[in-house]
């Protein structure tokens, strides 16, 4: 630390800085989010390695609880170039870090009302990488064309108010 307040507002929690790896944005468009949630992943080194240098795809990844635990299925994280044949499987599932009773509402939530855990994005704080997941319902057909159509609304009327401010 260059400065000696950063370093004690980070070791009391007052700061947490956060770098974004990726943001899964076929997620907001697919469902409508009802909870969000921050979990750890578990991770072999290579895979941590290519995390940091941004190598992260999540588009057609879920969340599925399985034997009392959470799983990440379908992330890609690719292969660390530098690790050589002692490289990881970059479509494995992942352990989800998270507290049982979490697990039990999320695995609850799944089962019986039919919602799905998609993982929105993925992030590192204080070093280690963690998943933002939302409990959400896939949304409809008309749903996505409402959601495209207030997009563009809102995008002509911020067209015309900067026009008109010139």
């Amino acid at each position: 630390c260059q400065s000696l307040l950063p370093c004690i507002a980070r070791q009391r929690g007052l700061m947490v800085a956060e770098k974004t790896v990726t943001f899964n944005r076929k997620a907001l468009h697919d469902y409508h989010v009802l909870e969000r949630l921050e979990a750890g992943i578990a991770l072999t080194g290579t895979e941590i390695k290519s995390i940091r240098l941004g190598r992260v795809n999540l588009r057609d990844a879920y969340a599925r609880p399985e034997g009392g635990e959470m799983w990440l299925v379908g992330a890609h994280i690719a292969p660390y170039a530098p690790a050589g044949p002692s490289n990881h499987d970059p479509t494995r599932r992942r352990k989800l870090l998270l507290h049982a009773d979490e697990i039990a509402e999320l695995a609850n939530a799944v089962n019986e009302k039919g919602l799905t855990v998609v993982p929105l994005r993925l992030y590192l704080k204080r070093g280690r990488a963690k998943v933002e997941l939302a409990l959400g319902r896939g949304k409809r057909q008309y749903d996505r064309r409402q959601d495209i159509a207030k997009r563009d609304a809102e995008r002509e009327i911020q067209r015309a108010l900067r026009r008109r401010s010139r």
